[in-house]
């Protein structure tokens, strides 16, 4: 009796394995489709250039608190982790290199796209959830309003413009506090720690980092608009969606990250 429920349980946890993997795949293909519909609209985007400038101030002007707040700690926890690790094996005149690869290639970029992700995404399934519901979307249709040039556009460009600048910023503010960690906490002397931030820096691994949340911008926008657009079912549906996007973005960008990386390096 118990091995039958054990083999019916796993049985039951594998199907619902394959389910979800089977629905993630549609998302994927249907978000792939929308895509393509958003990206074929960017030539009209110079007509209503106004549009992405307020998009670009949401997104990325009322986001940097937010980042700012994160990267203090996190160059300051690399510096930690990073001290922690190579104590007793690795000199710490290594240090500065540890850091510098670690926020320029992954932590940097992927952390805080993934944090404003968290704002950004969710806000925009909200947004375009709540006016799918309150059948605003029909109505701009009915005035022969293009939705995909008005809202989801700008939100496009904004994302894949200002996810890059605010990752600029994050590392810049991540490495000043992280400099600040070794001068007041890390027994090694500052001119130590910056020559070794120097001495195996390569631009291509900055330019990539940096390049590579354009795409990230990509995913959260068209997550939050996808899911949006798939909202049914009123207040609770609005929330059942932004959960999607927020999950779904986070995984999308954990798989193109780890392509990017695959092809790259």
């Amino acid at each position: 009796m118990v091995a039958a429920r054990m083999v019916e349980r796993v049985g039951s946890s594998f199907f619902s394995l394959v389910n979800g993997g089977t629905t993630f795949l549609v998302h994927v293909a249907r978000m792939s489709a929308l895509a393509s519909t958003i990206f074929g609209r960017f030539p009209l985007m110079v007509k209503n250039i106004s549009l992405s400038i307020e998009q670009m101030y949401s997104i990325g002007i009322e986001s940097l608190p937010l980042v700012s707040v994160i990267a203090i700690f996190i160059g300051a926890t690399t510096v930690t982790q990073a001290v922690y690790q190579f104590s007793g094996f690795i000199p710490l005149k290594f240090l500065g290199l540890a850091v510098c690869k670690t926020l320029i290639t992954e932590i940097g970029p992927v952390f805080t796209s993934m944090v404003v992700a968290g704002r950004i995404s969710t806000g925009i399934a909200a947004e375009i959830g709540s006016m799918k519901t309150g059948e605003q979307l029909d109505a701009m249709v009915c005035l022969n309003l293009d939705p995909v040039r008005y809202l989801y556009v700008p939100k496009m460009i904004a994302c894949m413009i200002m996810i890059p600048m605010l990752v600029i910023w994050s590392e810049l503010v991540a490495f000043i506090s992280s400099i600040l960690t070794v001068i007041f906490s890390v027994k090694v002397t500052l001119y130590v720690y910056l020559a070794g931030l120097r001495s195996f820096f390569l631009p291509a691994d900055l330019f990539v980092g940096i390049a590579k949340t354009s795409v990230f911008g990509a995913i959260i926008a068209l997550t939050g608009c996808y899911f949006g657009l798939e909202t049914r079912g009123g207040a609770e549906g609005v929330g059942s969606s932004t959960t999607k996007a927020v999950m779904t973005s986070f995984v999308l960008i954990l798989i193109f990250d780890f392509l990017i990386a695959f092809l790259v390096f």
